[in-house]
């Protein structure tokens, strides 16, 4: 149900229905008959694709994007896993499935000691069945015991949330410009040493309890990044 009433208030965002500001949680549940939970679960929704951003105390303002790509991704929202159409929907081919233990290169970059056990999982996804990453990701199974084939070819976070009441609330991403590997190169069909867009995420839930660690490589044409950034109150 609060997929249907995102993609409505998507639409109508693009529409321009909703031109500046979103209306508020009770006018939301009364215009679509559905339960508070409902609708902020839909607003997440449009917020992940980075359509809408916070401001404390007055609600959520509707972002005018500057492009109209179909793949914009939202890393003020910590997954970075946001598309801007209503329509736009990533498939997952997996390539790999296992349990790992990390090596001191991995361990590092996570902060978590050598050899500590995660699910690793690879995926190629797709985008409207164009070829849109290469993903590698990591989770710690010590806060997630059992991960599923069934999100693995879905969605692994909207099933940790359901399931473990994992939700990201805040993460260390970084971008840059990687030259792809052999096994990269294979996998994505392109050239050894092709020069694309990187995005690394540390994803944290709770308290700042590191759950998450993934590396992303993007070769879908168009793709933006979107980021909202409030100034730093001045002392």
């Amino acid at each position: 149900m609060y997929h249907e009433i995102a993609n409505d208030i998507i639409n109508k965002i693009n529409q321009g229905d909703f031109d500046t500001k979103l209306p508020t949680e009770q006018e939301l549940m009364a215009r679509y008959g559905v339960s508070r939970n409902t609708i902020r679960r839909a607003i997440d929704v449009v917020y992940q694709r980075g359509l809408l951003r916070r401001v404390q105390g007055s609600g959520y303002y509707i972002n005018r994007q500057p492009s109209a790509s179909k793949a914009i991704m939202n890393l003020s929202a910590g997954t970075g896993n946001a598309m801007h159409s209503a329509e736009t929907h990533l498939t997952s081919k997996v390539v790999t499935f296992d349990k790992v233990n990390v090596d001191h290169e991995y361990a590092r970059l996570m902060h978590v000691p050598d050899g500590t056990e995660m699910y690793r999982v690879v995926r190629l996804r797709s985008l409207e069945g164009e070829l849109y990453c290469l993903e590698q990701a990591y989770f710690l199974t010590k806060l997630i015991p059992v991960l599923t084939v069934e999100a693995v070819n879905d969605s692994i976070l909207t099933f940790l949330k359901e399931t473990y009441a994992i939700t990201p609330t805040s993460s260390d991403d970084f971008v840059s410009v990687e030259q792809l590997t052999a096994d990269q190169a294979s996998l994505l069909e392109r050239p050894v040493g092709d020069s694309v867009l990187c995005l690394s995420q540390l994803n944290y839930c709770g308290n700042g309890t590191f759950f998450n660690y993934s590396i992303t490589h993007y070769v879908y044409p168009g793709i933006h990044f979107y980021f909202h950034a409030a100034p730093l109150a001045s002392n």
